[in-house]
């Protein structure tokens, strides 16, 4: 599969650190803010950057969005515009569509009107959002000192049965795993005979240029 094409409605601290992640991991980005100030800031960090009003249906129609992937709804503590803008890209075709919300009710109001998930800042970090849209095998992104950081990730179906060692992915993708989980065990710096399971949760450490070149291509590969 080629990279996705994202739409990012709403460009507050929350949306823009999507937008950015996405696109430094190689997707396509269209970013979009009533703002003209925010989207001065984030134009160099997108592919598309455009001053809008996205609750202006017949202005939103002329995007095309019908041709992106995945639309994620950042507006701030607008409710009526939030649920208005994820009812407009549900209208117009988007596959996957992602809110962001300021409460559980809030949260409950863009699921019914068709939000495939709902985001509370509070505990879902614009990062980490990121990573997981880029490829469904991420679980976890959690970014260390020194341009280092973890994931966790669910084993490619190609790893499967087969050892660490097999896989190499540490030659080919620089990065270590140094932990395996799953439900009944963690096994802390596994050796390289282990063997991968389909239950199993990889937990791996790498430089965070490493870890951007992994899941891309991996995102490729969903």
């Amino acid at each position: 599969m080629k990279n996705k094409h994202f739409v990012i409605i709403g460009l507050g601290r929350f949306g823009t650190s999507i937008a950015t992640t996405l696109y430094n991991l190689g997707q396509h980005v269209l970013a979009i803010d009533i703002n003209e100030d925010r989207i001065q800031e984030i134009a160099d960090n997108v592919t598309h950057a455009i001053q809008l009003d996205a609750t202006d249906e017949n202005v939103l129609k002329t995007l095309g969005l019908r041709n992106f992937d995945v639309a994620i709804v950042t507006i701030g503590t607008n409710i009526q515009a939030s649920t208005m803008v994820t009812l407009l890209v549900k209208e117009m075709g988007v596959k996957y569509i992602v809110g962001k919300a300021t409460s559980d009710l809030h949260a409950k109001i863009l699921y019914k009107i068709g939000a495939d998930r709902v985001i509370l800042p509070e505990q879902d970090m614009g990062i980490r959002v990121a990573h997981h849209l880029v490829s469904s095998n991420i679980l976890d992104y959690i970014e260390l000192p020194s341009d280092y950081s973890m994931i966790e990730l669910e084993p490619l179906d190609e790893w499967l049965n087969k050892s660490i060692r097999d896989i190499e992915i540490r030659g080919k993708y620089g990065i270590n795993i140094v932990a395996i989980k799953n439900d009944k065990s963690i096994d802390v710096s596994p050796s390289a005979n282990y063997i991968i399971k389909r239950t199993d949760i990889l937990v791996a450490l790498g430089s965070n240029k490493d870890l951007n070149k992994f899941e891309t291509l991996i995102g490729k590969k969903n």
